[in-house]
């Protein structure tokens, strides 16, 4: 009995060191034996021959970034995929970042449309009313108009203009027309117009007018030109950092993470969303640093977005300027008495016109209807197919997510379930070496984190240069945009500090400036009574030294008494037709 149960122990125990014996034997062989047929699938679904791709897993002692196990990689496909993986990285940036560049391309080209559009209707109303007011007088004229339209088209597409000096100037050769009009019994040599206009400001013969018009014009189209080249900048921005290059390092993290299951035979793996994070963090370290500086710039132009549908409303600018205009030559017709004997005073005594024949009605453009202006439930859209409260509203629904964009990139790529595993499988993802839970703490932002960073080498010591100029050019636009809030525009603070484009008118707000009475409107603010008088312009180039308006400007060369400037007061009655509009913006 005894002698039999030893047998039946002996036989159990032969047969479990013969099994263990097996086992030990068979494992390396079985593993090397698997199939890559998923593996060879998906890498020919790229598009790539599997020519070099083996049938079965083969010792990986031959990769240098994919863990040296047993693998469905030869050398030749770990090189493939480590370029395929760069270019699956840039093609996920480009992709987030479509609807930037979307925007901005689109934004801008719809807001310059409008804005020009504006300008052109704007001039092509003045010299419809103004034809139909003066007729002849004006049309002979009409340079002077054309010039300040000139000015204003240039300083819109960034020219170095000033537009202090644009409407200073037109006030002066206005201001010398229309006094030869007011005065047709006397006839005014150049010098003697020269010696009017060059003490208008201190006449202010058209009023507060031309104050009121550079208030409303220079902060409509300082922030106008401001918005247009912060949607260009940031077109531009969005362009060069969407072009970026990989470095070898940042290849290295991706191949690892997106390539590396293939070549262990688990195609279908995907990295862990904290090992994605990481290699995202790293390869975008640089980029990740303009997040501030771009919540700035983007906090920026959503502002002067806003000031653009309220008191530095291009479209109401435009409009006003035919009616203010108007508005300035009836004044200075109400006060020509006035204003001609403190003329007469300074500048001296002109020489009289000799005896002339009236114009014919005709002639002086009669049978006049009076300019219509637009009611707001009625203003048209422009060739653009907007209006400004539109285009506005728009732009700043597509601005809102653009806040934080740089630093949630990692985020946003990573949350791609192409990209990574969700979250909640934190134990069936593959964490660099094989499937399981990734350990590392995923690492912070920007590049001075990333000197901790477990998946990708980062040099925290040399700030990509390109990415600093980036930010420059960030901080430059941020600066323009906030200074054109203020109704200045940056780029002749020096010369116009108080002077209507500075820091002297931002603070006035006129009731008509504004789109209508709302519970946001400011309250009625009247211009004060006598506002200090703007410094004075730079000398026009016909100007002679020495002042005028203490000597006698009855000599000199005469001008033709013929000449349509003086030859009737009859278009200037016709101007209680043109002003009638101008309580529309009162």
């Amino acid at each position: 009995m005894d002698t039999r149960l030893s047998f039946a122990r002996y036989r159990l125990l032969v047969l479990l060191c013969t099994c263990a014996a097996l086992s030990g034997t068979r494992s390396p062989a079985a593993v090397a034996g698997k199939s890559c047929y998923d593996s060879r699938r998906v890498y020919s679904e790229k598009g790539y021959s599997t020519n070099t791709s083996p049938l079965n897993q083969i010792s990986g002692e031959h990769l240098r970034l994919c863990p040296q196990d047993y693998t469905c990689c030869s050398s030749e496909m770990e090189e493939t995929l480590a370029l395929q993986s760069e270019r699956d990285f840039l093609k996920a940036v480009e992709e987030n970042s479509q609807f930037l560049l979307t925007t901005f391309t689109q934004r801008h080209r719809k807001f310059d449309e409008f804005f020009r559009e504006l300008i052109d209707l704007s001039e092509k109303s003045m010299n419809q009313m103004f034809t139909k007011t003066y007729g002849r007088l004006f049309t002979q004229n009409a340079h002077v108009f054309q010039e300040l339209f000139v000015e204003f088209r240039r300083y819109y597409s960034g020219g170095s203009v000033s537009l202090s000096e644009v409407l200073s100037d037109f006030w002066s050769r206005l201001v010398e027309r229309v006094f030869s009009l007011v005065n047709p019994q006397y006839q005014f040599s150049e010098d003697y117009l020269e010696c009017v206009s060059k003490h208008a400001e201190q006449l202010q013969p058209f009023g507060d007018v031309p104050r009121k018009l550079r208030v409303q014009v220079s902060r409509a189209f300082i922030a106008a030109r401001a918005l247009i080249q912060g949607l260009a900048t940031g077109r531009d921005i969005v362009n060069k950092v969407t072009k970026l290059t990989a470095d070898s390092d940042c290849v290295h993290g991706l191949m690892r993470q997106w390539y590396c299951p293939l070549c262990r035979g688990m195609p279908s793996l995907r990295p862990c969303h904290s090992l994605c994070l990481n290699v995202i963090k790293g390869c975008l370290a640089n980029q990740v640093d303009l997040n501030t500086e771009w919540d700035n710039f983007i906090a920026a132009l959503y502002q002067v977005s806003e000031k653009l549908e309220g008191p530095f409303n291009m479209e109401l600018a435009a409009d006003s300027i035919s009616v203010k205009v108007s508005e300035a030559i009836m004044h200075m017709q109400e006060n020509s008495v006035s204003i001609s004997s403190k003329v007469f005073q300074g500048c001296g005594n002109p020489r009289p016109t000799p005896a002339r024949s009236k114009r014919s009605p005709k002639e002086s453009g009669g049978n006049r209807r009076p300019f219509r202006t637009y009611t707001p439930e009625e203003k048209p859209t422009t060739a653009a197919g907007t209006n400004l409260d539109r285009l506005v509203t728009e732009l700043k629904e597509r601005l809102r997510p653009m806040q934080g964009f740089w630093v949630s990139l990692p985020h946003t790529i990573c949350n791609d379930e192409r990209m990574a595993a969700d979250v909640t499988h934190e134990d069936r993802c593959w964490n660099g070496q094989t499937r399981g839970r990734y350990l590392p703490d995923v690492t912070g932002d920007g590049l001075v984190s990333q000197i901790n960073n477990p998946e990708v080498e980062v040099d925290i010591t040399h700030p990509d240069v390109r990415t600093r100029q980036l930010i420059m050019e960030l901080r430059v636009v941020t600066n323009k945009l906030r200074h054109a809030m203020s109704g200045q525009d940056v780029d002749f603070m020096d010369s116009e500090e108080g002077s209507g484009s500075g820091g002297g008118d931002h603070g006035e707000r006129y009731n008509h400036d504004w789109p209508g009475h709302g519970p946001y409107s400011p309250p009625y603010s009247r211009p004060p009574h006598n506002p200090a008088p703007n410094p004075a312009k730079p000398p026009r180039g016909r100007e002679k030294t020495g002042s005028k308006w203490n000597r006698n400007n009855s000599h000199g060369r005469v001008k033709s008494a013929a000449s349509p400037l003086t030859s009737s007061l009859l278009p200037l009655l016709c101007l209680s037709f043109v002003v009638t509009p101008a309580t529309l913006w009162r």
